[in-house]
C-alpha cells in the first residue's frame, strides 16, 4: 500500500466485533462510518447517548462503499451501530459499559480508543483525576483493561489509540499527576496526548511478551477539523479556526491514520500513524515517529504502575 492510502483500500470487516469510543463525532464517526460500511458490527461508545443514537442512526442503512473498479458494485447497507453509554470519566460507568459489551459479545476485533477532551479548564473526573489525563489516558487504560480478555487471543485484533502531534511538548508530573500544584492547559493535554503513546508502546510490549493475538497501535489525526477545539481559551480557539483553515484537512482526512492502523493488513503492532504531510498536519495517512520520551520503556513502566494504582485495573498480562 503506497503513500496515497485511502478508505477505499479497508478490506472486508464482515463479522469483526469493533467497539469505538467518542464515536457519535468527529473522527470516531467517520471510523465507525468506514468499519460499518465494509460490514464490522460496531459498537459506538458515547458519554451522550443521545448524540451517540443519532450517530447510529445516520449510519446504519446507509449504503456500503463501491468494491473493486466496478463502482457500480455496492455493499451491502450498513447495519445500525449499538450504542452504549460511556463517561470515560467515571471509573463506574466504564465497568458498567464492559458489562454490556460483555453481555451482548463474547469477543472484540477492534477496540479504538478515540475520545478525548483538550485545553479544558481544570477539571475533576468523578474519580478525582484532572480530567485530560483522566478521560485521555486513565479512562481508556481502564477501559481496555477490561475489555482486554475478549480482545487478547483473537487472530488479528488491534487495540488503536488516538495519539496527537502535541505528544512532541509533553511530559509526565509524575511529582504532581493531580495537578494539585499548578495547571495549564496546553501542557496537561501534551502530557496526556504523551501518555497516549507511551501506553500503547507498554501494551504492545507485554502482549507481545503473553504470546497475545492482538497487537497495540497508535495513530494521530494531524490538524482536524473537529469539535475537540471547542473548549480552548477564546483567543486560541479563534487562532485554531484560522490555522485549521489554512494548514488543517477534514474530519474525514484526519480519521485515516486510525483507519490505517485498524484496518490495513499490513500494519504491525507498536508502529504509529499520522498523516503525511509537512509538519504532520495533513495528508495521506503514513508511519511517523514518536520522540524520545514516548520510548522511556521505565517511564512507560512507571506510567502504568501508576495507571494501574490509581484505576485499580490491572491486565492479564505479563508484568515487568
Amino acid at each position: 500500500m503506497g503513500e496515497s492510502w485511502t478508505e477505499e483500500e479497508v478490506p472486508d470487516q464482515t463479522g469483526r466485533v469493533v467497539v469505538i469510543t467518542g464515536a457519535n463525532t468527529g473522527l470516531g464517526f467517520e471510523n465507525a462510518r468506514a468499519l460499518a460500511a465494509r460490514g464490522a458490527v460496531v459498537v459506538l461508545a458515547c458519554r451522550d447517548i443521545e448524540a451517540g443514537k443519532q450517530a447510529a442512526a445516520c449510519i446504519g442503512g446507509t449504503a456500503g462503499a463501491a468494491t473493486g473498479a466496478d463502482n457500480s458494485k455496492k455493499r451491502p447497507a450498513a447495519e445500525t451501530p449499538r450504542v452504549v453509554r460511556l463517561d470515560l470519566g467515571s471509573l463506574a460507568s466504564i465497568r458498567e459499559a464492559v458489562d454490556e459489551i460483555g453481555a451482548a459479545y463474547d469477543r472484540i476485533d477492534l477496540l479504538i480508543n478515540n475520545a478525548g477532551v483538550m485545553m479544558v479548564p481544570l477539571r475533576r473526573t468523578a474519580d478525582g483525576f484532572e480530567q485530560q489525563l483522566g478521560v485521555n489516558h486513565l479512562g481508556h487504560f481502564a477501559f481496555t483493561g477490561l475489555l482486554l480478555p475478549r480482545l487478547a487471543d483473537q487472530p488479528g485484533a488491534r487495540v488503536v489509540t488516538v495519539s496527537s502531534g502535541a505528544h512532541h511538548n509533553g511530559r509526565i508530573d509524575f511529582g504532581d499527576l493531580p495537578a494539585d500544584r499548578g495547571y495549564r492547559r496546553y501542557q496537561r493535554y501534551c502530557q496526556s496526548k504523551l501518555a497516549n503513546l507511551m501506553f500503547t508502546f507498554e501494551l504492545q510490549r507485554r502482549l507481545a511478551a503473553g504470546g497475545a493475538q492482538a497487537v497495540a497501535l497508535a495513530a494521530h489525526p494531524g490538524m482536524a477539523r473537529t469539535e475537540l477545539f471547542r473548549n480552548m481559551p477564546p483567543g486560541a480557539r479563534a487562532f485554531c479556526r484560522v490555522e485549521l483553515l489554512r494548514i488543517g484537512q477534514d474530519a474525514a482526512m484526519g480519521a485515516l491514520p486510525t483507519l490505517r492502523a485498524a484496518a490495513d493488513p499490513a500494519a504491525r503492532g507498536g508502529e504509529y500513524y499520522g498523516p503525511g504531510g509537512r509538519g504532520e498536519n495533513k495528508g495521506y495517512p503514513r508511519l511517523v515517529p514518536a520522540n524520545d520520551r514516548a520510548h522511556d520503556e521505565q517511564a512507560q513502566l512507571r506510567l502504568w504502575q501508576e495507571s494501574e494504582r490509581l484505576t485499580g485495573v490491572t491486565f492479564p498480562l505479563p508484568s515487568r
